[in-house]
């Protein structure tokens, strides 16, 4: 488990050994299904508190690394060629970190379908849906059964504390 004041520290360092500290920030957001993000628009890479929360020191590690590399390879970059060249000369061995535990744990929404995929939503869905891993197109016979469920308010004021 990250200690997010060091999080803090390691990005700061990463920033000012690669990118110019003066125009790129580091801060966290409230994200549930992403560990990480580089904004272009406004200079700044972000973590989520969250997952922050639940990572080791080496998931983290990887997953500032992976953001700090799109903001050294430039927004056109994606993941291809030019970004895993830089990702790869800063230290970045990963891969995708995050699998959505956290965010799976906390969503009000649960679906199954008939075949027993779990599906998870943080909004009531708005119309009907099928599973994706059962077919690749809507099937009716596919059609998700969702159920809003109560989250533990101890364990709502756990996640917020720990970000």
């Amino acid at each position: 488990m990250a200690d997010l004041a060091k999080v803090r520290v390691w990005a700061d360092a990463l920033i000012a050994l690669h990118l110019d500290p003066h125009v790129w920030s580091f801060g966290f957001d409230n994200a549930k299904t992403r560990a990480g993000l580089c904004s272009f628009t406004t200079k700044r890479i972000t973590v989520s508190r969250y997952l922050a929360a639940t990572f080791d020191d080496d998931e983290i590690h990887q997953v500032l690394l992976h953001e700090v590399a799109h903001a050294m390879a430039g927004h056109r970059a994606g993941h291809g060629p030019s970004w895993r060249r830089i990702a790869a000369s800063i230290g970045y061995v990963g891969s995708r970190t995050h699998t959505g535990s956290v965010a799976d744990e906390l969503a009000p929404w649960a679906g199954v379908c008939p075949a027993g995929h779990q599906h998870f939503r943080y909004r009531k869905p708005a119309r009907t849906l099928a599973c994706g891993t059962c077919s690749k197109r809507f099937d009716a016979a596919n059609v998700i059964t969702w159920q809003r469920r109560d989250i533990d308010p101890a364990h709502r004021r756990q996640a917020a504390a720990r970000g």
